[in-house]
């Protein structure tokens, strides 16, 4: 008889809180808010980066499906979290990538950062970045040689954080117009990262539908930004390059890989925004944001150590409360 998994009773500490929205729908409330990030990403890369987009959406749910049916598992990609992995890891992408590259990055995603570790809710880092990270450090240089401009005719071009130096000596006008062009996304980056205004539009909607918690993103940027002025950059440059934007909006605010108290999401988001500005001042890479969200995606537990949410009361405290305002009365 073929062994079912149907009856199973998956138990877990309390406390436990019951919730009307479901884990789908939270998911597709995200693919929803990446609407507008893959919109502008095609609108200006084309049908490069709407190919990279569903090759990743593609593979990370094949490969999702294919390891639950290796380990006789109901096959449970109906969730969408697999989708989400898919569509962040092709955005964070340039839209040019090799497609054997990005089957590969999804399989180290989907398989090694998130079903070893135990699927849905296990994984300790935040599979689309760990997937990206693989591919950087295995193939620096082909990743490397896919940063084209936006435009019909897309030529190769550096992305703006690699050439940070630009900005100086520029007139104000200048800058104005170089600051609109990043923020409606005409430049060279990755799929998702390049368009600010899809990204702040993302952002308000997710706040709105109560989908992510500011502390982790305000505290990133804000760190990143401050520390940035300090060491006499500039503000909105630093803000709109790179994936700054992008990865405090969507993947600091996980809900796996992030703190779940509100003391520890403050202290991970600043962490972020400090390794993040570590990297991008004296590192060796241009950009900072995918290590440091790795990075403090591992002291993760700790956080959640040293900042326990408190459940419940005293019941004594509660009667002695009462007893002493009967006696005022």
């Amino acid at each position: 008889m073929e062994e079912t998994y149907s009856n199973e009773i998956y138990l877990s500490p309390g406390p436990h809180f019951s919730s009307k929205r479901k884990t789908q729908q939270i998911m597709m409330l995200v693919v929803a808010s990446l609407l507008p990030e893959c919109a502008m990403g095609v609108y200006h890369f084309g049908l490069p980066a709407l190919f990279t987009i569903l090759i990743s959406v593609a593979s990370c749910v094949g490969f999702e499906a294919l390891f639950q049916l290796a380990i006789r598992r109901p096959v449970q990609v109906y969730d969408c979290s697999a989708v989400i992995t898919g569509i962040l890891f092709a955005l964070t992408l340039p839209p040019t990538v090799p497609y054997w590259m990005i089957v590969v990055g999804s399989f180290f995603a989907i398989i090694v950062a998130k079903a070893f570790f135990g699927g849905l809710g296990c994984n300790v880092w935040n599979p689309a970045l760990t997937g990206r990270a693989f591919l950087l450090i295995g193939f620096p240089f082909a990743l490397g040689a896919s940063w084209v401009s936006p435009g019909v005719d897309a030529v190769s071009s550096a992305t703006p954080l690699a050439n940070a130096s630009n900005i100086i000596g520029m007139s104000m006008d200048a800058k104005l117009d170089y600051y609109w062009n990043l923020f409606i996304g005409n430049h060279a980056g990755c799929i998702g990262e390049t368009c600010i205004a899809a990204i702040l539009v993302s952002a308000i909607f997710l706040l709105i539908t109560n989908v992510i918690d500011w502390r982790a993103p305000l505290t990133m940027l804000g760190t990143c930004l401050i520390l940035s002025a300090i060491a006499g950059n500039d503000v909105l440059y630093t803000l709109m390059n790179g994936g700054l934007l992008f990865g405090a909006v969507f993947m600091a605010t996980d809900y796996t890989t992030a703190p779940v108290t509100k003391p520890g999401r403050l202290i991970f988001g600043a962490g972020c925004g400090l390794i993040t500005f570590l990297i991008r001042q004296f590192g060796g890479y241009p950009e900072g944001v995918m290590f440091s969200i790795l990075i403090m995606n591992s002291i993760v537990p700790f956080l959640n150590k040293i900042s326990q949410r408190k459940y419940g009361y005293d019941i004594r405290l509660k009667t002695h409360k009462k007893n002493k305002k009967e006696e005022l009365h």
